[in-house]
């Protein structure tokens, strides 16, 4: 059911004290609670609740959180402590009293992300730029120039390799066939973690042959169980769970090292394994993100316009047209000015001269060399979004999880940027009216000394 809607009833109580008289409402994150439009916000996630049954958490308060979660870098356990604590992030969630317990199941945070999709996050995202325009961080002028770029959104895994891809394989399909009831000749857990510990130890101690033999052994292993588990269902109706899990393990069973599109995660099948050409980092297993943010430098610096994760391994250049329609779309015009690199040479926009690739030398002059020569500041701006904001390393499950953590992540970022804008205006502010009166102090400490 949908939750009812947020009001503030301005009431007092005896026994539980007002947040607005405890707290400075000229703290960062309570005019940034003022200033975002929670209303709206509301009409654009209502949609995602039925229509009867028990009515939902406060929409104000799982936003709010999800925001404070990548604006601070924080886990969904963490998150929840510092909530009792710090009396601004209740009231940017929405509370109007102090509260000394955690109002919700910290599962709720799960679900709720399981229930908003894409577009919903763009409507915060496009809010999030809405609020710096309103305060002064940024311009629309500031918007029409835009720097695009592409990065790897790794995900939670270990490098994947064809020993404990096996392993894990053996193991979890012996676990779903425990829980629907069918009872193996013999589940090889044990045998193949004894196989796991050989070959990691032959190959350690670059004894190869050794180490391919025990690992053939894992794939002997694995091809039995997938070989009794048909025996035993025979022509009988299996879970959905048994159908997955019977599906990877046999993809698992046939992949071979030189297969191009191989399984290479057991529980996050969605994992891609993309070249950047790094020489650090040959390989990253996740999946392509791309990026947008303002080349001028904005009052309030840089702000991430646009996040969209990218599945298929698809090429730069034919991700651009894409890029900028979901720019135009977030940020309500089209930009004028596209800085890529190299990388998307051949790409598949159609006003080819709005976009101005590095190394170009035909229609580069004046403003638009200056402003290409500032498209890395993209680079940095990613590095931010991915060590600071969550989106180095997606815990979130599945196709849905890896796109809506790019979205959250540059949500948090551009929070963030608010905030410390809002905290260097109110510096400032308050420095500009305190030094005349510091000026006339010291002026009267002078006469009263003579």
């Amino acid at each position: 059911m949908q939750p009812k809607v947020d009001y503030q009833s301005g009431a007092f109580d005896l026994f539980r004290h007002r947040l607005d008289q405890i707290i400075d409402m000229k703290h960062p994150l309570a005019v940034l609670a003022l200033k975002v439009d929670w209303e709206w916000l509301y009409e654009k996630c209502k949609g995602h609740y039925s229509a009867d049954g028990r009515p939902g958490n406060s929409i104000r308060m799982m936003l709010g959180l999800l925001i404070l979660k990548h604006m601070e870098n924080l886990s969904d356990e963490m998150l929840c402590e510092r909530w009792v604590e710090n009396p601004y992030y209740q009231f940017f969630c929405g509370e109007e009293f102090f509260q000394h317990r955690f109002p919700i199941e910290r599962s709720s945070l799960s679900h709720f992300r399981g229930r908003i999709d894409e577009a919903t996050l763009e409507s915060l995202l496009s809010e999030s730029l809405r609020v710096a325009n309103d305060t002064g961080a940024i311009r629309l002028k500031d918007i029409s120039r835009v720097a695009i770029d592409t990065t790897v959104q790794e995900k939670n895994i270990a490098f994947p390799t064809d020993a404990r891809l096996r392993y894990k394989a053996i193991v979890g399909l012996g676990k779903v066939a425990k829980r629907d009831g069918i009872e193996l000749r013999q589940t090889y857990v044990r045998v193949a973690k004894q196989q796991l510990i050989k070959s990691q130890r032959y190959r350690h101690a670059k004894q190869f042959g050794r180490a391919k033999r025990a690992e053939k052994k894992l794939k002997t292993y694995l091809g039995r169980i997938i070989r009794d588990i048909y025996r035993k269902t025979g022509d009988n109706e299996v879970s959905e769970r048994m159908k997955m899990a019977l599906a990877k393990a046999c993809k698992i069973h046939r992949q071979q090292r030189t297969d191009k599109v191989k399984l290479l995660s057991w529980h996050a099948p969605e994992v891609e394994c993309i070249g950047k050409g790094k020489p650090h980092k040959p390989w990253e297993f996740g999946c392509k993100v791309s990026i947008a943010t303002n080349v001028n430098p904005a009052p309030g610096g840089n702000f991430i316009l646009h996040a969209k994760a990218l599945h298929g391994r698809p090429y730069d250049g034919h991700t651009l047209k894409q890029a900028i329609e979901n720019i135009t779309k977030i940020i309500g015009r089209e930009p004028s000015h596209n800085y890529v690199d190299k990388g998307y040479t051949g790409h598949n926009y159609d006003n080819p001269n709005r976009v101005f690739k590095s190394g170009q030398k035909r229609g580069v002059f004046g403003k638009i060399k200056k402003e290409l020569s500032r498209r890395t500041v993209v680079e940095p701006t990613i590095g931010h979004a991915k060590h600071d904001h969550r989106m180095n390393r997606n815990y979130l499950h599945g196709h849905h999880g890896d796109r809506i953590n790019p979205i959250l992540a540059s949500i948090g970022l551009n929070f963030h940027q608010l905030k410390r804008w809002l905290r260097d205006i109110l510096f400032f502010l308050w420095n500009d009216l305190l030094q005349p009166l510091r000026v006339q102090c010291q002026q009267k400490l002078q006469i009263s000394a003579f």
